[in-house]
């Protein structure tokens, strides 16, 4: 049978989701906790690949085992396994071939900032000392949905085959000290949201005209973008799927 786990966490003090040699990430120690519990080798696909220090407030993964899961009582098992950083909210019987990175039909992120110091904000937002004019970033970030190709907001060095990425929503909301950004598309690039947050703030503090986020687009050139804000301020907070992929 395959299952969907459904899971949040903080990403504070992990290498990113996959796994890789002398560094710790979010799939191994998932792994490692059902491997220990169902006492058999459990391999995990992601529905994505978080950077370092990334969080996640709904994230999925799927897995095969012919143990039935789908109980109480086996989520709070492995919620006792794992760390305090990282939770279980839902294990679902899915149907034999749903994979959780394919068949997502989007995905939306959160990025956090706030203009004033506060401890209590600092781990998991990104301060600015000017408050920026959030006008003027949302009349810069409704100009990605008018777009397909976001290569000037890729990692340089990656293997994607494709730069088009579909952005259904892309918008800035303040909360008193809080500004938060949410975008929503099929499928996002490497850095894409943080360098996107960085060229939409770089607007917003005048450094940048509105209608430069054209000229950025369109030069398809990383270099022309901002700067990539900190990963500690980026949440993976919903992924959509079919209906029908559950049992």
């Amino acid at each position: 049978m395959r299952y969907f786990i459904e899971l949040a966490f903080n990403g504070k003090n992990y290498h990113g989701w996959q796994i890789q040699p002398d560094a710790s990430s979010v799939q191994q120690t998932l792994e490692e906790s059902l491997s220990t519990l169902l006492r058999k080798k459990i391999e995990i696909v992601g529905a994505g690949r978080t950077d370092a220090g990334v969080h996640a407030k709904q994230l999925f993964a799927h897995f095969d085992t012919a143990d039935d899961l789908q109980n109480e009582k086996f989520k709070f098992k492995l919620n006792s396994f794992l760390p305090n950083d990282i939770a279980v909210k839902s294990i679902s019987k899915v149907n034999e071939t749903a994979h959780a990175r394919f068949d997502a039909l989007c995905r939306t992120y959160e990025y956090h900032v706030h203009t004033e110091k506060d401890p209590f904000l600092d781990t998991f937002s990104y301060r600015v000392v000017q408050i920026p004019d959030i006008k003027k970033m949302n009349e810069a970030a409704e100009m990605l949905c008018h777009y397909t190709n976001f290569q000037c907001f890729s990692k340089s060095k990656t293997d994607v085959k494709t730069y088009h990425c579909k952005v259904k929503v892309a918008a800035w909301e303040q909360h008193e000290n809080r500004l938060i950004f949410t975008i929503t598309a099929d499928r996002f690039l490497r850095n894409m949201v943080r360098a996107i947050v960085g060229t939409l703030l770089e607007i917003g503090l005048g450094k940048m005209e509105v209608n430069k986020m054209h000229e950025i687009i369109e030069s398809k050139n990383r270099s022309n973008a901002g700067a990539s804000v900190p990963a500690k301020g980026l949440y993976l907070t919903n992924i959509t799927y079919p209906k029908e992929l559950f049992i």
